[in-house]
Order: C-alpha cells, then sequence, then structure tokens
C-alpha cells in the first residue's frame, strides 16, 4: 500500500475517509499514467495527483481495440445510504492489481447534490477510495460546473430566440428544455421566467433540474468523440413549434458554443486509489433519471490501455444494470463478468418488508431478516445473467455488521448456487478483496451477450419488455398524455432508440414502499421525451424528481473549512 495508518478504533476500522486520504502518500500522477501506457506528454496535470488525458491520448487509446475485460459493478436495491458500489469497484480494482494484472477503476464523479445531501462524499471510502478524495467531491476539475454553463447557455440562447423575435416559431406553451444547477433544492422544481415587462424577456413556465440529471450530462456520458459530441448537441429537442416539429441547438445556431465549453469537460480526469491503481473519474448521470455510468470515453480508454477495467453503474441492476447493457453496451462496452453488490443492511430492509428505512431498526442484529431478503438479491443476478453476463455477489462488510448475519446472507446465496464472496474492502483495501477478484477472474468470459429487445421494435414493446423482464411487473399503463408522447416521440423519428425508463431505485417496482421482489403489480407510465441527443427515450414513472431536495439534517451542516484551508465533515 503508498497509504500510512490514521488512527482506526480497536477493530481497526479508521475514524473516516477523510482521516485515510489524508494520511495516504499518493504516487505521482505520471507514475500511475505510465501504468496505462500514457507519456508525460499524453496528460495534462491539474493540481497534485490530478490529470486530464490529452486529446491526442483519448483519440488514440479509442482508436483501438478496447480488449480488456470489463467488469460492471452493480447492486441490489440500495438503502437511501447505498451500499457500497464505489468502496466494492475500487477494492476490486486494487485486488486485482494486487494479483498482478494491469487494472483500472473508471467511477462517476460525484454531483454537489448528494454530497451536500445525504451522502456527504461519493468517492468510495476507508481503504478504497479515489485520491484526491476532497477534490473530486467538491470541484474537482470543473467538468460539472462547465456542463452546468453550457446547459444554461442553451436555455439562454433559447429565451433569447423568443424575445428577438421567434423566428424558428417556438411554442412557448411546449418548452422541454429546463435550467439545470448541481446542488439539490426543491424551490426551483417549477418556476416562471421573464415576469417584469418586455426588456426581461419572454414569460413562460420553466423549471431547473440538477446537472447530473441534464440530458447534456448523458450527451458527454455517451459521445465518441468530438465530433460525435458535437453531433448529439445538435440535436437535442428543445421545444416545439407551432407544427409540432422539435427546435434544436443546431437551429439556434448554438451547437459550436457549447461543445467549447464542454471540449475540456470531455477529456476523462485521471487519478489514483489509495494504493494507487489507475482510476478515471469522468462524468456522473444518475442511474433513476438517466443511464447512470460515467462516460462511454473513459470507459473505452480504460478497457483498451489495461487489462481489466472494473465500471460501475447506478443504484441496483434493474436500473443501472439495464441501462449499461441496453445503451452503452450497444456502443462496444460488453461486460465480460458483473458483480452485484449485497449489504447485509440491504438484505434486512427487504426481509422486514421497510420502508421508509429505519437505520436504527436495521443496525438491530437479525440473520432471520436478512434470509428473508435475500431474495431480493438473487433477483438482482437473475436480472444480469437475463442479459447473458455472468454475475458474482460481492458482500460489502460494515464495520458493524453482526458474523452472524453475514453468515445468514452468504449461506442463504451459496445454497441457491449463486457465486458469493465477502469484501472487507473498506477495512483492508484490496486485501479485503481478493476472495472476489479470484471469483470475477473465475466467471469472466462464460457468457454470451444480447440485450433483451431489438432496436427496431416498438417504443412500447421496448418499455413493456423491460417492464415485465426486468422489473417483473404484469403490464405497463399509460396515462397522463404518454401514449401521445410514443406517438410523438417515433413520428419524430426516434422510435428506433432504446428506452430508458426512469424509475424509483428502491424498489423493484414503481412504488419505493414494495420491497423485495414485488408481484401482481403494473407499471405507470407518466410521460414519454426523446433525448434525441443522448440517443435514448425517457419514459418517466410515479414521480420521479430531476432536482431532488436535501433531507431534514443535510451532510452540508457537518461540512466545515477551517483558517488553514483544511476541509472536514467529507466521509
Amino acid at each position: 500500500m503508498v497509504h500510512a495508518d490514521p488512527a482506526v478504533d480497536a477493530s481497526g476500522v479508521p475514524e473516516s475517509d477523510l482521516a485515510v486520504a489524508r494520511a495516504a502518500t499518493p504516487r505521482p500522477i505520471e507514475a500511475v499514467a505510465a501504468d496505462l501506457g500514457l507519456t508525460t506528454d499524453e496528460i495534462e496535470p491539474r493540481g497534485d495527483g490530478v490529470a486530464k488525458l490529452t486529446q491526442s491520448a483519448v483519440r488514440s487509446a479509442t482508436a483501438s481495440e478496447a480488449d480488456g475485460t470489463t467488469v460492471l459493478v452493480t447492486g441490489m436495491t440500495p438503502t437511501p445510504k447505498g451500499e457500497g458500489k464505489t468502496v466494492t469497484s475500487v477494492g476490486l480494482g486494487q485486488a486485482l492489481a494486487g494479483l498482478g494484472e494491469s487494472a483500472a477503476v473508471a467511477v462517476r464523479e460525484p454531483s454537489l447534490g448528494p454530497v451536500f445531501g445525504i451522502k456527504g462524499g461519493a468517492a468510495g471510502g476507508g481503504y478504497s477510495q479515489v485520491l484526491p478524495m476532497e477534490a473530486i467531491n467538491l470541484h474537482f476539475t470543473g467538468d460539472i460546473h462547465a456542463l452546468t454553463s453550457a446547459h444554461n447557455l442553451i436555455a439562454a440562447a433559447l429565451d433569447n430566440h423568443l424575445h428577438h423575435g421567434n423566428e424558428e416559431g417556438v411554442d412557448v406553451r411546449r418548452v422541454d428544455w429546463p435550467r439545470a444547477l448541481d446542488v439539490n433544492d426543491r424551490a426551483l422544481r417549477e418556476a416562471v421566467v421573464g415576469l417584469g415587462g418586455p426588456a426581461r424577456g419572454v414569460p413562460r413556465e420553466d423549471e431547473f433540474v440538477i446537472t447530473a440529471a441534464s440530458e447534456l450530462m448523458a450527451v458527454l456520458g455517451l459521445a465518441e468523440d468530438l465530433a460525435d459530441l458535437k453531433a448529439r448537441i445538435g440535436r437535442i429537442a428543445l421545444a416545439e413549434d407551432a407544427n409540432g416539429d422539435p427546435v434544436t441547438p443546431a437551429d439556434l445556431g448554438v451547437t459550436g458554443a457549447v461543445a467549447a465549453l464542454l471540449r475540456d469537460a470531455f477529456r476523462p480526469n485521471l487519478v489514483q486509489t489509495v494504493e494507487g491503481v489507475p482510476a478515471l473519474v469522468h462524468g456522473g448521470p444518475f442511474a433513476n433519471i438517466a443511464h447512470g455510468t460515467n462516460t462511454l470515453v473513459a470507459d473505452r480508454v480504460g478497457a483498451s490501455l489495461a487489462d481489466f477495467l472494473v465500471t460501475e453503474a447506478g443504484f441496483g441492476a434493474d436500473l443501472g444494470a439495464e441501462k449499461f447493457a441496453h445503451i452503452v453496451a450497444r456502443q462496444g462496452i460488453v461486460p465480460d463478468v458483473a458483480v452485484v453488490v449485497a449489504t447485509v443492511r440491504g438484505a434486512k430492509r427487504h426481509g422486514l418488508e421497510m420502508w421508509p428505512a429505519d437505520f436504527d431498526a436495521l443496525a438491530e442484529t437479525d440473520p432471520d431478516a436478512v434470509r428473508a431478503g435475500v431474495d431480493n438479491v438473487r433477483r438482482h443476478v437473475e436480472v444480469v445473467e437475463s442479459f447473458g453476463i455472468p454475475a458474482v455477489v460481492g458482500i460489502n462488510v460494515f464495520p458493524d455488521d453482526a458474523e452472524s448475519e453475514l453468515a445468514a446472507l452468504k449461506s442463504t446465496l451459496s445454497d441457491a448456487g449463486v457465486p458469493v464472496a465477502r469484501s472487507t474492502a473498506y477495512r483492508d483495501g484490496g486485501e479485503g478483496a481478493t476472495a472476489l477478484a479470484d471469483l470475477v477472474r473465475e466467471r469472466a468470459g462464460t457468457g454470451e451477450f444480447a440485450p433483451l429487445y431489438d432496436l427496431d421494435a416498438p417504443l412500447r414493446e421496448k418499455i413493456e419488455t423491460v417492464a415485465r423482464e426486468v422489473y417483473g411487473a404484469d403490464g405497463v399503463e399509460y396515462v397522463d398524455g404518454a401514449a401521445d408522447d410514443i406517438e410523438r416521440a417515433e413520428a419524430w423519428g426516434y422510435g428506433d432508440l432504446p428506452v430508458c425508463v426512469s424509475k424509483t431505485p428502491y424498489s423493484f417496482a414503481d412504488d419505493p414502499s414494495l420491497t423485495g421482489v414485488p408481484e401482481g403489480w403494473t407499471l405507470t407510465v407518466r410521460a414519454v421525451s426523446a433525448s434525441a441527443g443522448a440517443g435514448f427515450v425517457v419514459a418517466k414513472t410515479a414521480d420521479v424528481m430531476t432536482m431532488p431536495g436535501l433531507p431534514a439534517e443535510p451532510a452540508a451542516e457537518d461540512i466545515d473549512v477551517d483558517a488553514d484551508g483544511d476541509v472536514s465533515g467529507l466521509f
């Protein structure tokens, strides 16, 4: 390891993630780059331990065949605090490196919304995190700020177009492009702009989305190169004109300006884990709203330059893994094996049929509740394997997990024939994930990938296939004009795109109170919209929010900075 040991408790658990990060002695970023075969001319340092790949390095890496083994890390249906996919991803990458493999980790950039909301940080944890932890959790290289500015430039250009005569004939009642902000702010979910007379623009209804929920984030995440980025930006459907046809950034003449703002953000960020393993931290769309993975270009770089790429998809296999299979894999990054992350806490919530999650109650030892909740884990394994991707379960061990509960979770899965290994990567780093790494190497490449639907199938059929085969729904009900939305999307020529279902992450169903593996329910689709730039059609269910709110006790209340500039409260 390349770190010193911070203060730990009696069981060897570090006092905080921040303490581990500060005790680390990172390798020079040039040495990390060299592990991937990158020269000093192919990286652009951005402060201590951080670099962006140059455009020529990106072009060279993505032009070669991405023939490394791709490991997709997904999970069971989580609690709101998460079950440790990033910790598992980082720990697994470190374990593979410890076994002598050339490995790289690829994860998403944290959004400030969750950092200041409930999570307090999203760079992994303990001895399985990416460094520099403080920078990554806060402003990092400015990618998300660039996305926010680029998104709002489009919004400003649209309103400016309305103010100066509306040559494109935009119907102000049918503007779909919101504004964006990278914090949780429920007060901005609905807004009115242009009030105050002619000098202040054209009055209309508007809204804000968190930047990670913006279509522009998904565009960045799925673009293959700068030319593709420009093409995707240019075809975003912003609004409708009087004839019901889409109005795009290309129509407004701002495609180039938006792409210019995203020029540097398009290049992946290179950092390292606590143990010095290369890590690509890039992009960050939410999986309950968008496709929920880091960028395609980062995955291609990692899979081209390392023998093993460990990449992460958001939330459970019903969201992140399904979207990876139907959206990302169609662009050439096909998982060779998947890890479904499970926890005692997560299984217990389902065994107790608990919603909302009561974390004090979940802290009580109850092996029977754990066993009762294992069906949820098994169902996620089945979802992954339905795509022909071999799956293993990684039990992410929390410091306060009872041995009786851990044993109950592992034995119940093993008895059901599910390959499973414990991971103590939080406490022990790569060494704690060695058994999981061995299982991953054993299972990788033993499947044959196949999506569940063809792209030329009607949109309804695609939605209903995901609802039935992935979520376990009996059927789909279209309400509030969703059926008309589908007809419009197909009339605009978007019927051959994959679907991206926006759904709660806390249940297989569209109701978070339905725990375990719900049966006898119907998926309700309330709206369907074309994310033409991203390259998928979004089906919105229930009341999924694209602008989250802060909890009663947000993590922001515990975050501070002292007179020396040292940040506290990131955990």
